[in-house]
C-alpha cells in the first residue's frame, strides 16, 4: 500500500517541477498585473474562499491517514501515534514543496492571468505540456485506489455483515471493479 504512495508523490514531484521551471523558462509575461482579478468585493470574497478550499483540497490525506494507522503495529510501550504524525508532517511539507514553487512562481511570471492550470497559461512547448499531463493522469490513478479504500471496506463490510455474502477474494475484485466501472 505504500508503494502507491510513494508513487503518487514522484509523479506530484515531476509534473509540479515541470510546470514552476517551464515557467521560469518563459519568463514573466508582458503587462503583468498583480492585482485582484476580481472587480467587486463580494468576487474578491468568493475568489478567496474558493482558494482556500483549492488549498485544503491538495491536502485532503487527512481521510486516509486513519485507514494507513489501522495497518501500523501499536502497543501501548510503542503507539502507532507518534510515527503517524511525523509522517503527516513531511507528507504536507512535501506536497507545499511541491505546490508553493508552482503558485508563486506562477504569480510571479503571469500575474492575475494565470488559468487554474498552470499548464494551459504555459501554451509551449507541447510535449512538455503533454509530459506534464501524463505525470498528472498517472498520479490520479495511482491515487485514486488509495482514496477509494476506505468506500471499499465500507461495501464490502456492508455486504459480508448484512446481506451475508462469503468474505473472499472474488467478493472483493467484484466489489472494487463494479465501484471503478460504474
Amino acid at each position: 500500500m505504500f508503494k502507491p504512495l510513494r508513487l503518487c508523490k514522484i509523479h506530484k514531484n515531476c509534473y509540479s517541477t515541470i510546470a514552476w521551471s517551464a515557467s521560469v523558462h518563459k519568463g514573466v509575461q508582458p503587462d503583468v498585473e498583480c492585482g485582484y482579478k476580481a472587480k467587486t468585493t463580494s468576487k474578491t470574497v468568493f475568489n478567496f474562499l474558493s482558494t482556500l478550499g483549492d488549498v485544503s483540497f491538495a491536502y485532503v490525506w487527512h481521510s486516509v491517514v486513519l485507514e494507513i494507522q489501522a495497518t501500523i503495529p501499536s502497543t501501548p510501550e510503542k503507539p502507532s501515534k507518534k510515527p503517524m504524525w511525523r509522517g503527516v508532517i513531511v507528507a504536507y511539507i512535501v506536497v507545499a514543496l511541491c505546490y508553493f514553487p508552482v503558485a508563486l512562481i506562477g504569480y510571479w511570471m503571469y500575474g492575475n492571468s494565470v488559468k487554474d492550470n498552470i499548464l494551459i497559461s504555459l501554451e509551449k512547448p507541447v510535449w512538455l505540456i503533454a509530459m506534464a499531463n501524463m505525470f498528472v493522469v498517472v498520479h490520479v490513478i495511482g491515487s485514486y485506489q488509495i482514496y477509494a479504500m476506505p468506500v471499499f471496506d465500507v461495501v464490502e463490510t456492508l455486504l459480508v455483515k448484512k446481506l451475508h455474502f462469503n468474505p473472499s477474494w472474488g467478493l472483493r475484485f467484484f466489489v472494487r471493479n463494479l465501484y471503478v466501472g460504474k
